[in-house]
């Protein structure tokens, strides 16, 4: 287990390193000039190449990469061109700051109860609960945030006013009930699909058999024999939604007026913002790189029998 996990952290560096290149080549060589962008499509010529000259756009690709990384190896991730002046690191922890717990939120309450859902909804299959609940999970994945959000303001905002209708103020505040509803949504019923179908191909197991034929309870089988190996799919699942977090949801911060990294990637991107494009790719691929890592560790708690060569 160690040996394993001490080869996937070695790793890291190497993958990170190789999805800053790519991206790094495809922002340089991609459609769109930022400095077009940031003087309009009429500016002048000589004022194109003079911010470019002081941006230092105008050098060659693997100088310009190689004074990108050197940088990075000390921490600082840039200043920002839309912004201008804007450390990234200071616009990055800001919508952090933001996202993460909001997300977070979203994630804490659809988790579970997708996880508890699904084992119901698979201990009761065929039955109205497990019709019930799957009608449910259809629903949810077939409507987009920008139909949900609006369904909701309007009954819990505006009709019953029992919910404030946007804005931030920390996850301890009302004002996240109805965003976190709406980001939870899309994965509640993911993990009760997901765990719905593992439970079921588990119980369809010889040994799930067995167990029941030797007179154990049902409650001891789904705990003792079912659970363990059923969860580990669904915690690959669990992985790339944590692995998540950091991109935000630009939909639904946009619909409540929450200034995460969703509204903030949005705008960078379009702006063909270099520095800013890079943060959010190495920050992307570092937490579900280590989201990862932690789910590989979490099969050895689950199910000890899992051995890694």
């Amino acid at each position: 287990m160690y040996t394993y996990l001490i080869k996937r952290m070695l790793w890291i560096p190497v993958l990170l390193a190789v999805i800053t290149f790519l991206v790094f080549i495809l922002g340089i060589y991609g459609p769109g000039d930022p400095v077009q962008l940031m003087l309009g499509q009429h500016a002048n010529p000589e004022a194109l190449e003079r911010l470019r000259h002081e941006l230092g756009l105008d050098r060659p690709l693997m100088v310009q990469y190689a004074d990108y990384v050197s940088r990075l190896v000390h921490g600082d991730l840039g200043t920002s061109l839309k912004f201008r002046g804007q450390p990234v690191s200071r616009m990055l922890g800001r919508c952090l700051g933001v996202s993460v717990p909001l997300n977070a939120v979203a994630l804490g309450w659809s988790i579970p109860l997708g996880i508890l859902l699904g084992v119901i909804a698979a201990y009761k299959e065929g039955t109205r609960i497990d019709r019930a609940i799957v009608l449910t999970v259809v629903v949810g994945i077939s409507m987009p945030v920008f139909a949900i959000a609006p369904i909701l303001l309007y009954f819990f905002a505006v009709k019953a006013q029992i919910l404030p209708p946007g804005g931030w103020d920390g996850i301890f505040s009302t004002k996240v009930i109805l965003p976190a509803i709406v980001l939870g949504i899309g994965p509640l019923a993911v993990m009760v699909r997901q765990t719905r179908a593992s439970v079921l191909q588990t119980i369809s197991e010889q040994y799930v058999l067995t167990a029941r034929a030797k007179g154990l309870h049902d409650r001891r089988v789904m705990f003792k024999h079912v659970l363990p190996n059923a969860l580990i799919p669904v915690m690959t699942i669990v992985g790339l939604m944590f692995g998540s977090l950091v991109g935000g949801a630009f939909v639904t911060e946009l619909l409540f007026g929450i200034p995460g990294c969703g509204q903030l990637a949005f705008e960078t991107f379009t702006a063909r913002d270099y520095p800013m494009i890079m943060a959010f790719t190495i920050l992307g691929a570092a937490a579900f790189i280590m989201s990862n890592l932690l789910v590989d560790m979490l099969y050895f708690v689950i199910d000890p029998r899992i051995r890694r060569p």
